[in-house]
C-alpha cells in the first residue's frame, strides 16, 4: 500500500532548499533589519521565524549580539542555520506547530514568511507571536501593503498579502500596535510593530 505523502509545511521551499540558499541575495533586507536592531535592548532574546539558513537576516541579529532561536519548516534549511550558527536554539517545524521553545521573547521577526501562509494561519501566527512576546516586545514582518494575491517565484505556491489595513486590525486585536513601516531596494514593505 502507497503511503499517502502529508502536506509539504515548506510551502515548497525544502525541495528548493539549495537553489534558494545560492539565489538569496545578501543586499536585500539586513540595512533595514540593523536598523530594527537599533530598537532592542542589548543581548535580547529574538524568535526568527521562517529563519532559512540564517543568510544574512540572522547573520545581522547575531552581530548585534542577540540571542536567536530560528525556527523553519525545511530540513535543509535549518541543518545549513544549524550550520552556520551552532550556538543557535532551532526547531525544524511549520510556525503554526512550533512550541517556540516554551518561552517568551523580547523580540520577533518574520522576514519574507507571512505571505507565504494562507489567510487563516497568517491570523493564527500574528496571535501566536503576541502570547509569545514580553510586554514592550517588538516584532517585525514583510508583506505587502495592499491586498494582493499571487504565484511565489520560486516555488510557484499562492502567496497572498492581506494589506495593511487587514495587519493592524489583526495585530491589534492581539495586542500589538504598528509603529511603522518601511521599504527596502527589493521591494519588501516592513511592518513594525509592539506589543502594548
Amino acid at each position: 500500500m502507497e503511503e499517502k505523502l502529508s502536506f509539504d509545511k515548506s510551502h515548497g521551499y525544502e525541495a528548493l532548499a539549495e537553489t534558494f540558499m545560492r539565489a538569496r541575495n545578501p543586499r536585500i533586507g539586513p540595512d533595514v533589519v540593523r536598523e530594527w536592531c537599533r530598537t532592542l535592548a542589548p543581548g535580547s532574546a529574538v524568535l526568527d521565524l521562517g529563519c532559512g539558513s540564517g543568510a544574512p537576516i540572522t547573520e545581522v541579529l547575531v552581530e548585534a549580539g542577540f540571542a536567536v532561536y530560528g525556527v523553519d519548516a525545511s530540513p535543509s534549511m535549518i541543518r545549513a542555520f544549524q550550520k552556520r550558527f551552532p550556538h543557535a536554539e532551532t526547531e525544524c517545524t511549520a510556525v503554526e506547530d512550533a512550541t517556540f521553545f516554551g518561552r517568551t521573547f523580547d523580540a520577533a521577526i518574520a522576514w519574507g514568511l507571512i505571505f507565504l501562509l494562507p489567510e487563516d494561519v497568517q491570523a493564527v501566527m500574528i496571535a501566536r507571536v503576541a502570547a509569545a512576546l514580553k510586554s514592550g516586545g517588538r516584532f517585525l514582518f514583510t508583506s505587502g501593503r495592499e491586498p494582493a494575491r499571487w504565484k511565489d517565484g520560486m516555488t510557484d505556491e499562492e502567496s497572498v498579502s492581506l494589506g495593511a489595513e487587514a495587519y493592524e486590525g489583526l495585530l491589534l486585536a492581539q495586542g500589538l500596535t504598528v509603529i511603522g513601516h518601511a521599504s527596502d531596494e527589493g521591494e519588501n514593505y516592513y511592518y513594525f510593530c509592539v506589543k502594548l
